[in-house]
């Protein structure tokens, strides 16, 4: 079994190699869900040569820990990078989260000073991770203590001026999470169900025009896109957005 050693227990992953891949795909889910969950999205995506890693939440799936307290933003940035670093060096890579995952995504991108990443795809966007707040879902077993984070952490790196990121920008708030900060032009898809009632669709369509990042929204859908009946429509879309940003 993959399994990769993080600070609060071991984690647990899974890949869909192909031969030859244009890309690989590497999802952070949300709580709840886990790698055995996409089978029929890493089906898709292979047929199109790109390869999916999924990794296991801690306490979801194989993973050790509490499903109830999963982490702290700055936690779950620690253990997605355990699992984004040894993916696929010389195949461009695409971060993509969905949920916590997502808010967890952009805190990898934010705390990422160097080129790592081809793109991000984010879905069921929470508010809270927009607005420089930590999602509910991102407990700890300790609570947090205000002031920044660290560069490992969820925060900007140090060196990042103003003139190479954009930003919906908030005041650090008792975790030290500021908010989404991305690379300038940096490539981005965001999809959302127009029903979602965990992750209001407004304020995400807002930033994602303030962004320019390419946006989806999907009738009749909820928060859970990949696993609802618009999955194969958002499927679709985001193996379109990929071959098009690697093969550009």
């Amino acid at each position: 079994m993959p399994y990769l050693d993080g600070a609060r227990g071991r984690l647990h992953h899974r890949r869909w190699p192909v031969e030859h891949p244009v890309a690989a795909l590497a999802l952070l889910p949300g709580i709840g869900q886990h790698s055995a969950h996409y089978h029929r999205f890493a089906r898709a995506l292979n047929a199109e040569h790109i390869e999916l890693w999924t990794l296991d939440t801690s306490g979801h799936g194989l993973s050790e820990g509490d499903p109830d307290r999963p982490g702290t933003l700055a936690e779950l940035t620690a253990d997605a990078h355990t699992f984004l670093d040894p993916i696929r060096p010389g195949v461009p890579l695409i971060l993509m989260g969905h949920s916590l995952g997502a808010a967890t995504a952009l805190a990898v991108i934010a705390s990422h000073p160097e080129p790592r990443y081809a793109g991000l795809i984010l879905s069921g966007t929470p508010k809270a991770a927009l607005e420089g707040r930590e999602p509910k879902s991102a407990r700890g077993a300790n609570p947090v203590r205000a002031g920044r984070l660290s560069p490992a952490g969820a925060m900007a790196p140090a060196g990042v001026g103003a003139a190479r990121i954009r930003a919906l920008g908030a005041e650090v708030g008792e975790s030290g999470w500021t908010g989404p900060i991305l690379p300038e032009r940096f490539p981005l898809l965001i999809l959302h169900g127009c029903d979602d009632r965990r992750a209001p669709l407004d304020p995400v369509r807002d930033w994602a025009r303030a962004v320019s990042a390419e946006f989806h929204e999907y009738p009749d859908t909820g928060h859970d896109i990949l696993h609802e009946p618009a999955q194969a429509r958002a499927t679709a879309d985001v193996t379109a957005w990929v071959r098009e940003l690697v093969t550009d």
